[in-house]
């Protein structure tokens, strides 16, 4: 039975664009070589393939294909980037500035490293979804290392300053870490620019494949100093041990590179299509209301209320 429906649920994920799946395909089938079997052509082949997306990767974020580590997602760069510090970097005793507002992955990594005797402190945001700076200003402590902030909401889609927010990081000499799963390729992210120095990735926000994302690690800076999570034959220069998910990895890396070519042009459509959207609803609905910053929201985001309605019967 055919179900005629459309798909909105793109911030939970996204189907793979049909440019990536006829690139990661080679690897699916006739070259499907271990990257780390350095004596022969089929190793040379994919270990050539994993250098090319994490140059794609690099571009998109405008840093060096060295700081990219590639990963299983955005929650396994979230550990990394965060419990890894743990025992190096910070200890018990020390400070972590973060939101209210941070996915799951983020507080349940936080409420870990409070148990080790961290403190965190949870700023709140406005009636928008918006931090204010200035109480960053205001919590940091001597003993602070670490602001973590998420770059967009993935529920209401509001869209942190990030640039003002890392200037105070790094006047501060605190480590400043972006959960980028839900902006990367569809917001402008530039990790110089913006004094990120730990920014974590997800392929399947990005038309690629479930399963790949990426860590960007400022290796430059001498502070970072990462426990990995897994061990095992030192790949990804012993940051995360274990074979590489060659064809997933092609696959983020064409949808990177894809971003990149399109970003300015998909954002100013997917804003049009919202505003149809939201046009068609309010004449159904009249109360509507928007949850969040319309103006400072990722264009493909449209969070709703409608008084008196149960949002069930809505759907």
């Amino acid at each position: 039975m055919e179900i005629n429906a459309i798909y909105l649920d793109n911030l939970s994920t996204t189907p793979i664009d049909s440019k990536v799946f006829k690139e990661m395909k080679p690897f699916l089938t006739n070259l499907f070589g271990n990257p780390a079997s350095s004596v022969h052509l089929y190793g040379w082949q994919a270990n050539e393939a994993i250098a090319i997306a994490r140059n794609k990767v690099s571009k998109l974020i405008n840093t060096l294909p060295d700081n990219i580590v590639f990963t299983s997602g955005a929650t396994e760069s979230i550990n990394l980037a965060l419990k890894g510090l743990y025992k190096k970097t910070i200890k018990a005793g020390d400070h972590i500035i973060t939101s209210n507002i941070e996915h799951k992955a983020v507080i349940d990594v936080l409420d870990y490293l409070s148990q080790k005797g961290i403190e965190i402190t949870y700023l709140p945001v406005n009636n928008k979804g918006l931090i204010n700076p200035n109480d960053i200003i205001k919590s940091i402590k001597s003993k602070t290392k670490i602001c973590t902030i998420i770059h967009g909401n993935n529920e209401i889609g509001t869209i942190q300053n990030i640039k003002k927010i890392g200037k105070i990081c790094k006047k501060n000499d605190i480590l400043f870490h972006i959960d980028a799963a839900q902006t990367l390729g569809k917001k402008k992210i530039d990790v110089n620019e913006m004094n990120i120095d730990l920014l974590s990735m997800s392929g399947h926000k990005l038309y690629a494949p479930k399963g790949v994302g990426a860590l960007f690690i400022d290796k430059m800076n001498n502070k970072i100093k990462l426990n990995p999570l897994i061990h095992g034959g030192g790949q990804e220069s012993g940051f995360r041990s274990g074979t590489l998910s060659v064809h997933n990895i092609v696959g983020f890396g064409e949808a990177c590179s894809i971003a990149l070519e399109n970003i300015f042009t998909d954002q100013d459509k997917i804003l049009k299509l919202r505003e149809k959207l939201y046009a068609g609803l309010k004449k159904i609905f009249p109360d509507i209301a928007i949850n969040g910053s319309i103006n400072q929201r990722l264009e493909g985001n449209l969070n709703i209320r409608i008084p008196n309605y149960n949002a069930q019967e809505i759907i």
